[in-house]
């Protein structure tokens, strides 16, 4: 650096950008911590709040005045306290006006100031007009009795409070949320009564614990009509530590065949719980409801009906279906940080929270006792100057008519104060003359008297606590009201899955040999006449209903699923397979299987392997599948065999030879997965050339369809016996002529 450029800075701090920078950014953090986004523990208040009811009280806009325009009471603020925007800071004000938005409201709007529906519709402050709530006098009713600190607004001219004198803990029943640097805070609103009631518990026992407190404070209490459904446990635990999160459920009732929603949870807009209820019903996710309707109005402002498709639906499991997957069911932050009395912010509990706000009430009362024993012993002192003057009025008159300079005389004739005599000489002669010594006397006992009361409530801890808590009670009395959250302990709610959704219907899916799927209505479907894509046939088909899965097995023994009602139509030629899973390799898709999870089937391949295995291993999310059948070189799937009781159906098995055996199914393993027992013997010689063509199980007392080319033989039960024998044997020879074996079918 040159001499010139070190003479050009000098007197200058010179600081390393880094240094610089941190510095910069730690004073902008504290501002917008403690000037901007976190609310004050006294009053509940965040600057810009305190200083739009401080502005339009100075305005003369309290709860008895005629309301005047928005615009005025905005340019106000931001003009002499808070030199921001005035779109944020009418923004501020409409919060406060808000039924659906504030338990309490302090600002009384006349005009659009939007609905619950859309809280942001609010309409310019150019054409709403706006007062106080009667209820801001809690904020507002002492503050020119000496009971707050005033600072210099933001250019000098004028002086603001720094908080103001809330004779209730307005934070707790009105709440608060904001986002700072680094920290945030989520206070939810409460029932003023419990507060109270909270608050007198408090002064009279100090050693009272969180749960002697939630006695009281039973939980938050929102604007909205909608429970709250958090466990008293995590409420207590929630009080306990200042955070956690409270969980809220619209209310609803039947009115006939009809779904009523009466309350919805705060701050959730009626449109978009339609929109997202809609929006289920179009992606046909929602068959059990045919239709929605919003019939809110300024009578009902929160009443939308919900029609279901018949009075067989089960309304506490769609209700729950569309808790979980809507806002009909939120759950809400809960974080109390707020700005202490240290000036610090700290997440409190419950119990810090009312002690630290009593303490700060307690100071307040304080104060303003103070501030009024000091106005009644300067109106005493100057009453015993007054009457001095009355008693020597002649005297008096005489002084101020024959001196030059009244005032020392004054003060050395008749050993008066400065005050005294200042008061003597401003008032009027007439009204000097007019006064009367009973009247002056008569005052002066009313206000010994009363300086006498103050003294002792000052020197007093218990008359102190006593009229802490009389002015309380007063307050809940005036302004508080029932609750209207209701506190219903409820599980959250589960969403239901799309098989649960959908109706129960009898459904046929038909699989063909290149891969392509489809689902047709009822189970009388002749798949075998169905129209197929050139070149293409009937592979396999399974009877299954709508609701259920339907697995599909690979030439590689995998198991694929997926549901039933989310097949394509049979009215077309379906789509492939291949669009919905992934196949390995060149695998090729071989068997159809559907049914509910408990059911067994025997799975098998044409090397004679096989075992029992419950529906629910075939089913797979995974697009790949899932390893169910372990086959032997060149082996391949044969179509799985529904059994109807382990304990005494058979399994019957047909090679290509003509070989038909029959054991029981108990026989068998049940297993997840895996290759499986020996189900027939196939001689090593013949191990190229011979294999199992079917698989099928009989029940007791059933019949076995044995096709052969054209030809169907059927044997019965008892017939079967004579191809009983046990697992892996060779069995016995079907009669020459059926030895061709094409399939087996269990009647």
């Amino acid at each position: 650096m040159t001499d010139s450029v070190r003479a050009a800075f000098h007197g200058y701090e010179q600081l390393p950008l880094r240094e610089y920078a941190e510095r910069a950014y730690l004073d902008y953090s504290m501002y917008v911590v403690l000037d901007r986004a976190l609310p004050f523990l006294g009053d509940g208040l965040k600057p810009v709040q305190r200083r739009i009811i401080f502005s339009m009280s100075e305005l003369g806009l309290n709860a008895g005045s005629k309301p005047k325009k928005s615009a005025r009471t905005i340019g106000d603020v931001i003009g002499k306290y808070h030199p921001h925007g005035d779109s944020a800071c009418y923004e501020a004000m409409v919060l406060m006006a808000q039924p659906f938005s504030y338990r309490y409201p302090l600002v009384e709007g006349q005009g659009n100031f939007g609905s619950s529906d859309d809280p942001k519709s609010f309409a310019a402050m150019r054409y709403t007009e706006s007062k106080l709530t009667p209820l801001a006098e809690v904020l507002l009713g002492e503050l020119a009795h000496g009971t707050v600190d005033w600072n210099p607004n933001f250019d000098g001219t004028l002086e603001e409070p720094t908080w103001m004198p809330a004779r209730l803990p307005h934070l707790l029943l009105n709440g608060t949320t904001g986002i700072a640097v680094g920290m945030a805070t989520d206070v939810p609103p409460h029932n003023l009564g419990e507060v109270v009631s909270a608050c007198i518990r408090l002064l009279d026992d100090p050693d009272a614990t969180t749960a002697d407190l939630c006695e009281h404070v039973r939980g938050p209490d929102y604007p909205t009509s909608a429970e709250i459904i958090t466990a008293r446990s995590d409420l207590l635990q929630m009080y306990e530590t200042g955070l956690g999160s409270v969980r809220a459920r619209a209310v609803y009732e039947r009115e006939g065949n009809s779904i009523v929603i009466t309350g919805l949870p705060h701050q959730v807009s009626p449109g978009k719980v339609i929109e997202q209820i809609a929006t289920q019903m179009r992606a046909k996710k929602l068959p059990w409801l045919e239709d929605i309707r919003d019939e809110s109005d300024h009578a009902n402002p929160t009443r939308i009906v919900l029609f279901p498709r018949s009075n067989r639906v089960d309304v506490e499991q769609l209700m729950g279906h569309l808790f979980a997957t809507t806002d009909l069911e939120k759950s809400f932050r809960v974080n109390m940080n707020v700005i202490g009395l240290d000036g610090r912010p700290q997440v409190k509990g419950l119990r810090a929270f009312l002690t630290e706000w009593l303490t700060f009430r307690t100071d307040t009362v304080t104060r303003r006792l103070k501030h009024r024993l000091e106005k009644v012993e300067q109106r005493l002192h100057l009453l015993e100057g007054l009457l001095v003057a009355f008693l020597n009025l002649d005297e008096v008159i005489r002084i101020i008519r024959s001196e030059d300079e009244p005032r020392p005389v004054l003060m050395a004739r008749f050993n008066l104060s400065e005050a005294q005599t200042d008061y003597i000489l401003e008032t009027r002669l007439r009204q000097l003359a007019r006064l009367e010594e009973m009247k002056i006397r008569g005052e002066q006992d009313a206000l010994a008297k009363e300086r006498d009361q103050l003294v002792a409530l000052l020197g007093s801890k218990a008359k102190l606590k006593k009229l802490v808590k009389d002015e309380l009670l007063a307050d809940a009395k005036k302004f508080g009201d029932a609750r209207r959250s209701p506190l219903v302990a409820r599980g959250a709610a589960q969403a239901l899955s799309e098989t649960d959704l959908a109706p129960s219907e009898p459904m046929t899916v038909v699989l063909s040999e290149k891969g392509w799927v489809r689902a047709a209505k009822g189970h009388d479907v002749d798949a075998a006449a169905m129209n197929y894509r050139e070149g293409d046939s009937l592979l396999a088909f399974t009877r299954t209903r709508s609701n259920h899965q339907v697995a599909f097995l690979d030439s590689a023994g995998r198991s694929y699923s997926t549901v039933v009602h989310g097949l394509p139509s049979a009215r077309g030629n379906g789509d492939p397979l291949t669009a919905r899973f992934s196949p390995a390799g060149k695998s090729s898709f071989q068997a159809v299987a559907s049914g509910e999870n408990d059911q067994r089937f025997v799975l098998a391949s044409t090397h004679g392997y096989g075992f029992v295995t419950r529906f629910e291993n075939l089913t797979s999310r995974n697009k790949a599948g899932k390893a169910m059948l372990s086959l032997t070189p060149n082996a391949s799937v044969l179509r799985p065999a529904p059994v109807g009781n382990p304990a005494q159906d058979r399994v019957v098995v047909a090679t290509s030879a003509g070989h038909l055996l029959a054991f029981p199914v108990a026989d068998l393993p049940e297993l997840d997965k895996g290759k499986g027992n020996k189900l027939i013997d196939i001689p090593r010689a013949k191990l190229g050339t011979e294999r199992v063509i079917a698989v099928a199980v009989v029940a007791e007392g059933g019949s076995l369809l044995v096709n052969s080319g054209a030809r169907t033989m059927t044997l019965t039960w008892k017939d079967l016996d004579a191809y009983t024998g046990a697992r892996a044997a060779r069995g016995g020879l079907l009669p020459r002529g059926w030895q061709k074996v094409d399939g087996l079918q269990a009647e």
